[in-house]
């Protein structure tokens, strides 16, 4: 990273203006993207400040791999723990299956905050972690992307910010970039009759990347429209168009690619991300369709189980409404009681969350929701019904409603199972108390008034 400005050397010119300056941006954004991901979320900043410590790095490996690694924390961290956690980082990184070798980089480098260095060590990451894995997950390009590639790090011969890596023999150079390239070109651009050779110039007009979304999610973009319209114009409508429909994170800024020699890194690193979303055989796409085929049944099922639930809260306020004797109050509490209880088993089913987090769906909530109102509201009737028997048996009605909702009171479960079963323990001898109290005396009026009636 050092250019001659006649007899003397200007260390790092690109960091103001150049490439160093988009991949940095870039590097950057990747990086948030996966540390939103953090439990509490961290966000970089500035990234040859932020990283010298270590404390991001280690934290986004860790995100990358699903692996725990040994990390100094705290406010008051010096350089020597700065160091330590660096030397975690590139001792992990050294150790994976690919055997990442980095040469002419060590801790301080990183602590230092040279840019160059910095950058380096980012791709390869990238270049491990995302390029690599998921260009070697497709069938039909395995062949071009190996673990003995991955670690190439030259794009082209123009890139000055080459990270410090052990080269490859020239036949192994480059595998993961061939295979991307080539992922795009027969997926994408060549049924368009785009000519597509490098992560350079052939993506400043936009068109490439609108092609790869098209590949992915057919009728999408109206291509026609997008021929002939101005760069800038393409590359951000196409960033926006797979930020809200793919999800994938606007890593570039259109004016970083409408350039004479876009930073073939950042492209490369902003195209990875489509490679999610391509199916790696026919019967994956197919298990996708029938998922979807399946989760479209379930919501409807349950916006129809929410329309009874309803529909069912509706008929009971006209019952209560209706004029009539207590026995035929009863008749028609009783009927729409009934026609709930039959239905708990498919709200149960309903309700169980199909969700990586356990959460309930929309469509969940509501049913959930609607099952709660209408339960309520016929609980809440059944008790008026009872207060409206005559003495004693209106005071014994209402009595079994609150033993009734003692015995539904949940107990929460704490982390201790002592405390959890002593709180149990506790419930039941107050409930035990309570109802010996109180059923011999309800026993004893209810007996009298049947004796006497």
């Amino acid at each position: 990273n050092m250019i001659s400005c006649g007899k003397s050397y200007c260390p790092d010119v690109f960091l103001l203006y150049g490439q160093e300056a988009v991949q940095k941006r870039t590097f950057t954004k990747w990086i948030n993207s996966h540390l939103a991901k953090h439990v509490p979320p961290l966000e970089v900043k500035d990234l040859f400040d932020d990283i010298k410590d270590g404390v991001m790095l280690l934290a986004l490996l860790e995100i990358l791999s699903g692996q725990k690694l040994p990390c100094e924390q705290g406010k008051k961290l010096k350089r020597i723990h700065w160091v330590a956690n660096i030397g975690t980082a590139l001792k992990f990184l050294e150790g994976r299956k690919v055997r990442i070798r980095l040469v002419n980089i060590n801790s301080t480098d990183i602590v230092d905050g040279r840019p160059s260095i910095v950058l380096g060590l980012v791709w390869t990451i990238i270049l491990y972690f995302q390029i690599e894995e998921l260009t070697s997950s497709l069938p039909e390009l395995q062949a071009f992307s190996s673990s003995n590639s991955s670690l190439d790090s030259s794009t082209s011969s123009t890139d000055t910010t080459s990270p410090p890596v052990k080269r490859r023999p020239l036949a192994l150079q480059g595998g993961a970039r061939k295979a991307l390239l080539r992922w795009v070109q027969q997926t994408a651009t060549k049924c368009l009759g785009l000519d597509v050779k490098d992560f350079g110039p052939s993506w400043r007009t936009g068109l490439a990347f609108f092609a790869v979304i098209n590949a992915l999610r057919p009728n999408l973009v109206d291509m026609e429209r997008v021929w002939r319209r101005p760069n800038r114009e393409n590359l951000q409508e196409a960033f926006l168009l797979a930020e809200t429909e793919l999800g994938i994170p606007q890593l570039l800024d259109p004016e970083d690619v409408d350039v004479d020699k876009p930073d073939e890194k950042s492209v490369m690193t902003y195209v990875a991300q489509f490679l999610k979303h391509h199916p790696d055989r026919k019967q994956s796409d197919l298990e996708e369709k029938l998922e979807e085929a399946v989760t479209r049944e379930q919501r409807k099922s349950q916006r129809e189980l929410k329309m009874w639930l309803d529909q069912l809260e509706k008929e009971a306020v006209h019952a209560q409404e209706t004029q009539g004797s207590l026995a035929q109050q009863y008749q028609l509490f009783k009927s729409l009681q009934v026609q709930l209880e039959m239905k708990r088993k498919q709200v149960e089913g309903a309700l169980q969350s199909t969700q990586r987090d356990g959460m309930l769906t929309v469509d969940q909530a509501l049913v959930k929701q609607a099952w709660e109102r209408v339960s309520n509201r016929l609980l809440d009737w059944h008790l008026h019904l009872d207060r409206s028997l005559p003495a004693p048996l209106g005071t014994v009605g209402e009595w079994l409603h609150e033993a009734e909702g003692a015995l539904r009171q949940e107990i929460t479960v704490q982390q201790a199972h002592d405390n959890t079963a002593s709180t149990v323990h506790r419930a039941l001898e107050q409930h035990k108390v309570s109802f010996q109290q109180s059923l011999s005396t309800h026993l004893r009026l209810t007996s009298c008034f049947l004796k006497y009636h």
